[in-house]
């Protein structure tokens, strides 16, 4: 994830400080809906730095119904958000709302919050579309003075936006998901490794690859990060990032081979 630039932390948290008691009295108060787009409508402006007039807007029309709020930075849709009311906590069908609005727009990335809560979810148009949370943020529990924090609200900053910030920590935590590790740990290099390790520990046995395979498969790894379909994105990750690899090696190897020719 990028480093938060000062001059935007310097907005971001003094906004979140200022909206933090904000939100606790409208949850105390229970205000509605429309109360409650207001609030969110304002933060959006004032913490994440959008503009109110330009890139915020209420009108965006999705098969004949509205969703509450759309974000258009250099005239790109780029986030829809579904608003509901403070007091009600963040449910599936929410989320099903919420993800039917961005797949029929075909808009990849899609907030719901209810002012405190804020979730973001990535689409992937698949057939069925599929979606995954990305962020889960309870603003009330942030601190303005924890970089952390205010690096995850950044990613969901006009400032982030404008450098894929919402993708880039995506990206960082299929990394570091089990699935992720789980697949890596299956693959023949890191495999490798493994045996040279192990038979510094145990010079006189005789260990082979897919010994270790076959341990990690049945004994070490839990069998949800070795199926579904989590685990076969994972593994498809890592086959590409392989892939990558051996073509770049091939290409400084022919590089090299023409300089020395």
């Amino acid at each position: 994830m990028a480093k938060v630039a000062s001059k935007v932390a310097e907005r971001i948290a003094p906004g979140l400080k200022k909206f933090q008691p904000i939100l606790e009295s409208a949850r105390t108060r229970d205000v509605n809906e429309s109360d409650t787009v207001v609030i969110v409508t304002d933060m959006l402006q004032e913490v994440l730095g959008y503009d109110k007039y330009s890139e915020i807007t209420s009108e965006h029309a999705i098969r004949g119904t509205y969703c509450d709020l759309a974000i258009k930075v250099d005239g790109k849709l780029t986030l829809l958000i579904e608003v509901k009311a403070i007091g009600l906590d963040l449910k599936g069908n929410h989320v099903k709302q919420a993800v039917d609005y961005a797949a029929n727009q075909g808009c990849e990335w899609v907030l719901l919050t209810n002012g405190i809560c804020w979730q973001a979810f990535r689409v992937s148009f698949e057939k069925p579309i599929q979606h995954e949370i990305v962020v889960d943020l309870d603003l009330l529990k942030l601190s303005s003075r924890k970089e952390g924090d205010i690096e995850l609200l950044w990613v969901m900053s006009r400032d982030g936006c404008k450098k894929d910030g919402l993708d880039g920590y995506h990206s960082q935590r299929a990394a570091l998901s089990r699935f992720t590790l789980a697949a890596l740990l299956q693959n023949e290099p890191v495999l490798d490794v493994l045996r040279r390790e192990l038979r510094r520990v145990s010079p006189d046995a005789k260990i082979e690859v897919e010994d270790i395979k076959t341990v990690l498969v049945n004994e070490v790894l839990k069998r949800d990060v070795l199926e579904g379909d989590r685990s076969v994105a994972a593994k498809r990750l890592v086959a590409r990032a392989a892939n990558r690899a051996l073509r770049k090696d091939k290409a400084e190897s022919s590089a090299n081979e023409s300089i020395s020719g």
